[in-house]
């Protein structure tokens, strides 16, 4: 029996997450037991060079001893404890000094609960209902957000899964990304506490935000008297020392945050003006807990991994330089194989759409050709390297690939982009 097998016998579809079952590209999942660098080792012992990077969470690589010992070394002093630790203060005043928008923060245990948590508090500060989500965005499964987006400016949320009852999803809107005046109508038409946005989308692959539109969010929410609240779960740490807000310009009112900031580790954050999250309890009415937040293995790994990144804030240029090296070498070989297909990196975050021209919007990734994405990622599986197993995530970069790694990489891609296109 494989291990496939076996974990689908005691796991709903085998995997804890349903990505992970290579329902979108087809076959079974490899069971990784460990990794090292920009590389993981499978249980038949095959190395993969890896572009999942624990969907974005590894900056530095595998097994990166700068994480390794401080786990360790936080391991010996104990797991839990349920009460505050000195690790948990120090990385909430790493966070505040790195985060432009960042007065004050919660810490919570995964991005799922930092951004229900952040639209409790936006519905909360302004006494008002609705939320507006953008269309292709994930900001994890609370049922607010497990919202599927109709035509039209002014469609209301319908359930995308079922057990989310209608009347939960009811106060949830849905707007086009890199879109202002779709943002403005559903604005105009509701009563909206918060826009929630991916500043760099990427759960509809790697879209960034066209000019003017994430200050043009602002000045909406500025206007219409609803916050701005960013999900920096993906970008946070990871587009820039200060994240996305700080590379694009923009101070949100509301930040969430995790992956790279926990170093790899189940942890994540909320945070943003003080007056705003003045108002969790205890200081405040708005309730929020957890047994694990803060803990101290995961605000360790954090603590050690930003340090890491402000003295070696230049990766976030050698990421950048990396990116168009992609653009370059994988559009150049869309074009030799004569198939359309879109190339685009912002930071250590990668976008590869086959099949379509253009990909600024969730309408236009809808179209792209998921057959061929699945014969390209296949391809590339048989010459070692692993990809993300769906066309609609983004890739990852870690500092370990940035060496020869990247170049062998890029040489199986390309190959796979030729036997793709057949």
């Amino acid at each position: 029996m494989s291990w496939f097998e076996r974990a689908s016998a005691v796991i709903p579809g085998g995997v804890n997450s349903p990505v992970r079952a290579f329902k979108a590209v087809g076959g079974d999942p490899p069971f990784i037991v460990s990794g090292s660098g920009a590389r993981v080792t499978t249980v038949d012992g095959t190395e993969l060079i890896d572009f999942i990077a624990s969907w974005g969470a590894l900056i530095h690589g595998h097994a990166h001893s700068v994480v390794v010992d401080a786990i360790t070394e936080a391991t010996g002093r104990g797991t839990s404890f349920g009460v505050p630790t000195t690790a948990e203060v120090e990385l909430a005043e790493l966070i505040v000094e790195m985060v432009p928008s960042v007065d004050v923060l919660r810490m919570v245990n995964s991005g799922t609960e930092a951004t229900a948590s952040a639209v409790r508090l936006a519905r909360a500060a302004t006494r008002r209902p609705e939320i507006i989500k953008f269309a292709g965005s994930y900001h994890g499964h609370a049922d607010p957000f497990l919202v599927q987006a109709g035509s039209g400016l002014a469609t209301f949320g319908t359930p995308s899964s079922p057990g989310v009852p209608e009347a939960t999803v009811a106060d949830t809107r849905i707007a086009d990304y890199n879109d202002l005046e779709s943002v403005d109508a559903q604005l105009t038409a509701g009563e909206v506490a918060a826009v929630i946005v991916e500043p760099v989308a990427g759960n509809m692959g790697c879209v960034p935000p066209g000019d003017g539109f994430l200050p043009g969010l602002r000045e909406l929410c500025d206007r219409h008297g609803a916050l701005l609240i960013f999900d920096e779960v993906m970008t946070g740490f990871r587009v820039g020392p200060e994240s996305a807000q700080g590379r694009f310009g923009v101070s949100p009112d509301l930040t969430t945050m995790g992956k790279v900031m926990a170093g790899g580790t189940p942890a994540a954050a909320y945070g943003g003006r003080e007056d705003l999250m003045r108002m969790i309890a205890p200081d405040g009415p708005v309730y929020q807990a957890g047994t694990l937040a803060g803990n101290p293995l995961a605000t360790s790994a954090g603590l050690a991994t930003l340090r890491w990144i402000q003295a070696n804030d230049d990766v976030f240029d050698r990421f950048d330089d990396a990116g168009r090296l992609i653009e370059f070498r994988l559009g150049n070989a869309l074009e030799a194989a004569g198939l359309p297909g879109v190339v685009q990196a912002v930071g250590g975050m990668v976008g590869v759409f086959l099949g379509i021209e253009r990909a600024t919007t969730w309408s236009d990734v809808a179209d792209l050709d998921g057959e061929l994405f699945n014969r390209f990622f296949h391809a590339a599986l048989r010459r070692g390297v692993l990809l993300p197993p769906s066309p609609f995530e983004a890739w990852f970069l870690m500092e370990s690939h940035l060496d020869s790694t990247l170049d062998i990489a890029l040489a199986a891609l390309e190959e796979s982009i030729e036997e793709a296109a057949g």
